[in-house]
């Protein structure tokens, strides 16, 4: 039986931007429940939640202060039990982000490890008297000096998230029964946060320093000896319940790397950011590097498929702003082998957002970059332009429904409004057009949904040429055959098989012929028949 995730096409939801549902300007559970039919319509299957628990929010959420628990902001327990519920009821699954790596420097665990060096839980937390060079990932030291204790506490992201120590038994007994409950609590799995950099070993040898790009080289802070039994041991624990599903963010783009987590008893799946964070328009690249995986994994590993997501830029504005483009990558994304992820707006091309005042900023990443910039003596307005580069708030403003939408956080912290330019990059008016881009990805979906090909099916062929990335997918009942044109000349497009044509951006019908024109910056996706 082929298990439920490998036929699914995931929606990433960043909780305080998707929809409100109270008034309060922040994104919530009601709001997230109210559009359920709507991401039904859409042909989801599955819901990646970004973290809803109790949180300061200096890192969105990825700083958890208690684990058991809904942030006020997000909602009550009564309302996260409510929208489960209705996701079930209309077949949706749910995954939860969970950050097992680190929690807030104000969980209790951390205010009780810091109270003492002779507290029970000084242990659960990494202390070090004399912090060796390692850098968090997002800029400066890696190590905060604590006075009350006169030693360092090691966070590999914020000072305020602090690492776990998991060589400690009795914070992995404590994660797992944090999973435990969430699990008895319905959701069907979770998306674990930097889940590689679990500390397993006292190994603290200095990261080395490429001096060409001028900057340390993260090797020894990550992937250390340990680990894969430790994510074993999540997958057998997770594994327990019936049908749950495990996604990885392994920060790395090293195939090698991603391999060792994923498959029999690891992680079901782990993001491949080698395709999704191509960071502009490559498409000999793409296709490079999806015959690199195809390759590298082997039988019991399924790749992820994203170009969007929290952390990044938006794939429509990194790819250069062209609705065809997008429509192009869209198809891609949807008919190539593996599990798609969807962020939030892509399915209506939404744009990134650009600061232009360092106090509309929320993002810590980009927050960091700004002030270390001005402590090395850039100009405030250079510093600007670092922390938008670094700053991930350009995928995060809120989700635009309607362009009378008030688009910020918060009525007292508002972020920008529409562009008058941009009214089209709705939901409201582009269910109205029938070539939008979200009537694409409807379209898309459906197709998906209807062909096991599309989900089950291995490579009969995977080719490039010229701009053109064509493959063949096909299983026991069904041979589809995809032809996407990057190029903005037509190709020719030799076919060996009586065709029907499934969809195509640019025309309604096909002749049958052995050789097809496949028009420019068009998708042509096409069925065997006998």
């Amino acid at each position: 039986m082929v298990k439920w995730w490998k036929q699914s096409t995931f929606y990433e939801i960043y909780m305080p931007s998707f929809k409100d549902g109270n008034g309060d300007g922040i994104g919530d559970f009601a709001g997230i429940t109210s559009k359920l039919d709507y991401l039904k319509e859409l042909g989801v299957d599955g819901l990646w939640l970004t973290p809803f628990y109790p949180s300061p929010k200096v890192d969105n959420g990825y700083d958890i202060s208690d684990y058991y628990g809904i942030d006020p902001d997000y909602g009550s327990m009564a309302d996260f039990e409510l929208f489960i519920q209705e996701a079930h009821v209309r077949g949706i699954k749910v995954i939860a982000d969970l950050v097992l790596n680190h929690t807030s420097s104000k969980h209790q665990w951390f205010q009780e490890s810091k109270s003492g060096k002779d507290h029970p839980k000084r242990d659960w937390y990494i202390w070090s008297d004399k912090p060796n060079n390692w850098e968090s990932f997002f800029g400066g030291s890696a190590w905060e000096y604590d006075e009350n204790t006169s030693q360092y506490y090691y966070h590999a992201f914020a000072k305020e998230q602090v690492d776990l120590n998991w060589a400690n038994h009795e914070v992995k007994a404590a994660m797992m029964d944090c999973m435990k409950f969430w699990l008895e609590k319905g959701v069907d799995g979770f998306r674990l946060d930097v889940i590689n950099f679990l500390k397993v070993n006292d190994n603290f040898q200095d990261n080395p320093f490429d001096v060409e790009n001028n900057e340390q080289i993260h090797l020894y802070d990550k992937d250390q000896d340990g680990i894969l039994a430790v994510i074993e041991e999540i997958a057998e624990f997770v594994h327990q319940y019936p049908d749950k599903f495990l996604v990885g963010e392994v920060g790395s783009e090293d195939l090698a790397i991603l391999k060792q987590y994923s498959g029999l008893n690891k992680l079901d799946v782990v993001f491949n950011f080698n395709i999704g964070s191509i960071e502009s328009f490559d498409v000999k690249k793409l296709f490079q590097q999806v015959v690199e995986t195809e390759n590298v994994y082997d039988q019991s590993q399924i790749p992820t498929l994203f170009f969007s997501s929290h952390d990044m830029s938006r794939h429509f504005s990194r790819f250069g702003g062209d609705e065809d483009r997008a429509k192009l990558v869209a198809a891609f994304m949807l008919t190539a082998k593996g599990v798609p992820f969807i962020y939030q707006g892509d399915e209506i091309g939404m744009r990134d957002y650009v600061c232009d005042d360092i106090s509309k900023m929320k993002d810590i990443q980009g927050i960091t970059h700004y002030q270390l910039a001005l402590q090395a003596g850039q100009p405030e307005e250079e510093a600007l332009v670092i922390a938008n580069e670094k700053s991930r708030d350009k995928s995060r403003t809120p989700m635009q429904w309607s362009a009378e939408h008030h688009v910020g956080f918060s009525e007292k912290e508002p972020w920008i409004s529409i562009p008058e330019n941009a009214y089209k990059v709705t939901v409201e008016n582009q269910q109205k057009d029938s070539d939008s881009m979200l009537t694409f990805y409807k379209k898309l979906m459906r197709l998906r949904k209807a062909h096991s090909a599309l989900t089950n099916g291995n490579y009969e062929f995977l080719r490039f040429e010229d701009n053109m990335i064509s493959f063949a997918r096909k299983d026991s009942a069904e041979k589809i055959v995809v032809a996407l044109n990057f190029s903005a000349q037509p190709k020719s497009f030799e076919i060996d098989m009586k065709s029907e044509l499934l969809l195509s951006n640019k025309r309604k019908c096909l002749e049958c012929n052995d050789t097809i024109t496949i028009l420019e910056n068009e998708v042509l996706i096409l069925k065997e028949v006998n």
